[in-house]
């Protein structure tokens, strides 16, 4: 890709930035405004909860297709798709009449986000020559890191003033400026050449395996486990299934590659990176919940309390690549997740009057081990496989990292039912992070088994 200048190369390189950034705040923000909304639209923890499932759903049944989309049809094309669809979906949202129109809107955020997630990092490395590419993509995976940071506080104070809706319509007129800056700067990327078909059975049927099964698994306690509709969408998901897996043996480009999957190196990786999504999906969900619920604070003061959490993985995470490249991957995964467990552990003990310093830190151990797994477990994904495929292992590492999300939202959710029903909201929290302990635990014992596979690098 050719940009004419070095200031138009950077103006298009703002509006990347831009998009990337709603589409990482966007994962954080909407966390602070969770107790807001459930007050006005008079939503029960299980439907609300379907605000963050539906968008966590929607980008991992996504982001392996859109990626093939993007390097078939061009990456200018799909990002610009993604952001008009990123700022329709965030009017609706804003505008939403119901919780039902809400979650909606939210599960096509999700798909935009997807582009925004494929597109951006490629568009940013193909515009800038080689000796500038990595301060470039640096300073991308800075800003969406800070996305990331500043999402709990923005949201909060966002709240604050003006109501739930704002956290969603913001994103309009910072979309717009995304557009402007990179309209007439980014050149026509050049699409792929192949005459192979894009595998639209795959993507069909992965979009139907993951909200059936998520909707079952949530539902299911209400529903009754064995009411028709629970069985119902379980028999969907398992057919949806079945027949992915077949399609995928037999399409001549699948979107799935299941070869990738049981090589050592890259399952050591996603089974990393998909526990952290687990990790931390569920315990940003409750972390506002027992602020505001139990703890009696606004929007604005949740959203200051979240930000040991978010600042602390925004500043160790550079530090994490550093002891990458000293260390290794799995030394650093496995400090990170210890750090993890010590959260976990300490949020098991809150109640209504644990010391704030007590809280403030179990926060920032969240942090730490979340920057410490998060960039190591992906470089652990990219270095699984020769540079000509790394591609495609961070599709697929990206797309289990965010199905950890889904599946831990939907059992966290479930768990902390049934352990507050009767008990309270102390008993389904404390249930919640017993069982996230336990997921750290497994971890570890799968990184310290792996010690060998995270070692070696492909050639």
């Amino acid at each position: 890709m050719h940009i004419s200048s070095h200031r138009q190369r950077w103006l298009a390189m703002a509006g990347i930035a831009i998009a990337s950034f709603l589409g990482c705040i966007d994962f954080t923000i909407v966390n602070t405004a969770v107790p807001a909304i459930q007050s006005a639209l008079q939503a029960d923890i299980a439907q609300v909860q379907w605000i963050v499932t539906a968008f966590v759903v929607a980008l991992s049944s996504c982001t392996i297709a859109v990626g093939q989309l993007a390097d078939r049809y061009g990456r200018r094309e799909v990002m610009f798709a993604s952001m008009a669809l990123f700022a329709l979906a965030s009017l609706g949202a804003g505008l939403a009449s119901s919780l039902g129109w809400l979650i909606a809107w939210r599960a096509i955020q999700g798909m935009a986000c997807a582009g925004l997630y494929t597109a951006s990092a490629a568009l940013v490395a193909a515009m800038f020559p080689e000796q500038q590419r990595g301060k470039a993509l640096g300073l991308l995976f800075s800003i969406n890191g800070l996305g990331l940071a500043l999402g709990p506080v923005a949201g909060g104070l966002l709240v604050e003033a003006w109501g739930w809706r704002a956290v969603f319509l913001v994103n309009v007129p910072l979309i717009a400026a995304g557009f402007a800056l990179c309209m007439g700067r980014l050149s026509v990327a050049a699409a792929s050449t192949s005459r192979e078909r894009f595998d639209w059975p795959g993507a069909v049927l992965l979009l139907m395996v993951l909200p059936c099964a998520l909707a079952a698994l949530i539902h299911g306690s209400d529903w009754g486990w064995a009411a028709r509709s629970t069985l119902g969408l379980l028999a969907v998901a398992a057919l949806a299934g079945t027949a992915l897996v077949v399609v995928e043996r037999r399409a001549p480009t699948p979107l799935l590659r299941w070869p990738l999957i049981i090589q050592p190196r890259f399952a050591v990786a996603a089974c990393a990176t998909a526990a952290l999504a687990f990790f931390y999906c569920v315990a940003f969900f409750l972390m506002p919940l027992y602020l505001g619920e139990l703890r009696g604070q606004d929007s604005a003061t949740t959203g200051w309390l979240l930000l040991p959490t978010t600042a602390v993985m925004a500043l160790v995470s550079p530090l994490a690549g550093r002891g990458c490249d000293r260390f290794g991957t799995g030394p650093v995964m496995g400090a990170g997740f210890a750090a993890l467990l010590v959260s976990a552990l300490m949020q098991s003990a809150f109640d209504a009057s644990t010391p704030w310093s007590w809280v403030l830190a179990a926060f920032a151990f969240m942090g730490l081990g979340w920057g410490c797994v998060l960039g190591p477990s992906m470089t652990s994904a990219l270095t699984a496989l020769p540079p000509a495929m790394a591609g495609t292992a961070l599709g697929m590492a990206t797309t289990l990292h965010n199905l950890g999300g889904a599946l831990g939202l939907a059992i966290g959710t479930v768990l902390y039912r049934f352990a507050a029903q009767g008990r309270g909201f102390v008993a389904g929290y404390q249930w919640v992070m017993w069982l996230l302990a336990a997921v750290c635990i497994g971890t570890l014992a799968v990184v310290w088994l792996g010690r060998k596979a995270l070692r070696e690098r492909s050639a």
